[in-house]
């Protein structure tokens, strides 16, 4: 019996790593002698450095760069594939961590440490770049980003423009002779599934300004800016891009990327499914197990365990694919057409959150014997 694990993380209590650990100590209790392969997942959001060094024996680099308040603070990206591929989450530097009520200001947050880590990934050798671009505290269209990696957006006294989304409405134009000469030579994934545009109703200040501080003036100003932002990017850099799905991903990163970069925008989830060869690993599997700390008809929107549900059934219809949940929401029942042949809760009862979280590797081991017992008492 070929018995694959393959989870996302919990989150705040396991990596991706540690709950298919778990998950295996339960199964061997009742199948020692089946063959397990454990492959950490992710869905482009938090954890997804962290699983892609995991499964792939990478390594852990540490940058000293700028939050997005522009104050110093370290960040952390992963090399993989001998420090050809380099992985990235844009929050660990520009992330919505670094803000609070008091703090929150999208007129002034930048994405300029997300460059930073991007310049020091291609500076050790990166050729690829992979780029989950969830949970930022910026709307400055990737301004930051770009001026990290040597771009000059200047305003019509040709000076600099200063951090910030609301600086984006003095922008006259810009100059990219001076950017990273390596960056010609480095593809850039984009691991994101909004598909939000750039301006609009339904673009970057609209949607997600709000939660990042953004009063209604504000998101109009914004709004304004980064449309105006636009319009210098068609001009000066001939990419169109205020309409692009997703261009308005990460308060405007999306575009930014797309604009100064060699990139492309995938699903997060199947981004990772490609790096980790899951689909080969799962081929001749006859268990599959998924999961993540949280399962609700929300799973189906490009969430880890419907990622690796429809890969498994792609290439190896009679699998089994069990879900083990640390909570388990409404409208699951959704999920079973799309894959996942059983969901279940490692959480015996009533708890505390804060026990729960401590529990969760006692708690997943209990309820994959559980699983496995069951399994076997039906083969």
């Amino acid at each position: 019996m070929k018995i694959v694990l393959a989870p996302d993380s919990y989150k705040n209590s396991l990596t991706a790593k540690e709950v298919a650990q778990s998950i295996r100590k339960g199964f061997e209790k009742v199948f020692p002698e089946a063959e397990y392969v454990n492959v950490p997942m992710a869905d482009g959001g938090e954890g997804t450095v962290q699983s892609l060094v995991d499964a792939k024996n990478g390594q852990i680099i540490t940058e000293e760069v700028v939050n997005p308040l522009g104050n110093s603070t370290e960040a952390h990206y992963g090399l993989i594939d001998n420090g050809k591929v380099a992985v990235i989450e844009m929050a660990e530097a520009s992330g919505i961590q670094y803000i609070n009520q008091f703090t929150q200001n999208p007129y002034i947050t930048t994405t300029f440490g997300t460059g930073q880590l991007i310049k020091s990934a291609i500076k050790n050798g990166a050729r690829t770049v992979i780029i989950g671009i969830g949970g930022s505290a910026t709307n400055d269209g990737g301004a930051g980003m770009a001026q990290a990696l040597g771009a000059h957006l200047l305003d019509e006294k040709g000076e600099e423009l200063q951090y910030g989304g609301a600086m984006l409405k003095k922008l006259d134009h810009i100059d990219v002779s001076e950017m990273l000469p390596e960056l010609k030579d480095v593809r850039v994934v984009i691991a994101s599934d909004v598909t939000n545009p750039l301006t609009g109703p339904n673009g970057a200040s609209h949607v997600f300004g709000p939660q990042k501080g953004a009063s209604p003036e504000m998101v109009e100003f914004l709004d304004d800016a980064l449309s105006h932002y636009a319009e210098v990017l068609k001009r000066d850099l001939n990419k169109n891009l205020e309409n692009v799905a997703g261009a308005g991903a990460a308060g405007g990163l999306g575009a930014g990327l797309l604009a100064f970069t060699n990139s492309q925008m995938r699903s997060g989830v199947s981004i990772v499914i490609d790096y980790t060869d899951l689909k080969e690993k799962v081929k001749d599997a006859d268990i599959v197990v998924t999961g993540e700390g949280q399962i609700d008809f929300q799973t189906k929107f490009g969430k880890t365990p419907i990622g690796v549900a429809k890969a498994t059934k792609e290439v190896n219809p009679d699998a089994t694919v069990i879900a083990i949940a640390g909570s388990i929401g409404e409208k699951i029942s959704e999920l079973y057409p799309l894959g996942i042949d059983a969901i279940f809760t490692c959480v015996p009862g009533v708890e505390e959150l804060s026990q729960a979280i401590q529990n969760t590797d006692k708690n997943l081991q209990q309820a994959a014997e559980n699983i496995a017992r069951l399994i076997k008492n039906t083969k």
